[in-house]
């Protein structure tokens, strides 16, 4: 009789202890890779890019993978941007995270794309993140999901499960944050031509940046008056 109460004892604590992780950790989620670092430090990392390098026109995207006005924009107005001036050498965009408060997985979204892009594969991971966006509307924890998700993108997920559990690019994405702050973000997505922030009244579209790089390219084209 001693014996089976010691058992039950030990089974109560270990199932104790599980449900705590979880609860700690938002359900399943690593803490290291959902939530803020305690410190940060800057890795040098500056987002990263579509296009090529001498693209007179540098558009910065800082986006929230929790966003469903993000995953709108990705989904259905980048793919025409991609075609029209991205790949046409016109314009180069760079992505930057800025995960907002009021959302619960959004860093675990963005350090699962910094995880895939470590090997290789950010974009095919930012692709199957918003692709499948439902899971910024469900609530639930996304762990299995993004595993899912990183497979599909070619992800090792050896390295990827390595990389979560430690938080290996929390420090990173917190970085950015700030970085945003710094320069007015106040919301998602946020854009930025050659370093000026671009202020919209409604979500832009392709037509809206091949009017902001006709613009700029024009600029730049123009011979100065001498003087």
């Amino acid at each position: 009789m001693n014996r089976f109460y010691v058992v039950l004892t030990v089974v109560a604590v270990v199932l104790g202890i599980t449900v705590f992780m979880l609860l700690r950790t938002g359900g399943g989620a690593p803490a290291a890779a959902a939530g803020p670092p305690p410190t940060v430090a800057d890795d040098g990392f500056r987002g990263y890019s579509l296009g090529q390098a001498s693209a007179p026109v540098e558009i910065t995207e800082y986006l929230d993978f929790e966003c469903p006005v993000c995953a709108t924009f990705a989904t259905v107005q980048l793919p025409t941007i991609k075609e029209q001036l991205i790949n046409t050498g016109r314009v180069r965009w760079k992505f930057r995270d800025y995960p907002l408060p009021i959302h619960k997985y959004s860093r675990f979204a963005a350090h699962a794309a910094q995880c895939a892009g470590a090997q290789g594969r950010y974009f095919e991971m930012q692709d199957q993140l918003f692709a499948h966006h439902q899971w910024a509307q469900t609530g639930k924890d996304p762990s299995s999901l993004f595993r899912s998700l990183a497979q599909a993108a070619g992800v090792d997920l050896n390295a990827y499960d390595a990389c979560m559990q430690a938080g290996r690019y929390a420090q990173r994405i917190e970085y950015s944050r700030k970085e945003g702050d710094s320069l007015r973000v106040d919301g998602t997505p946020t854009f930025f031509a050659n370093g000026k922030k671009l202020d919209f009244r409604r979500l832009p579209g392709s037509d809206d940046f091949k009017a902001i790089a006709d613009s700029i390219i024009a600029h730049a084209r123009t011979p100065k008056p001498r003087s």
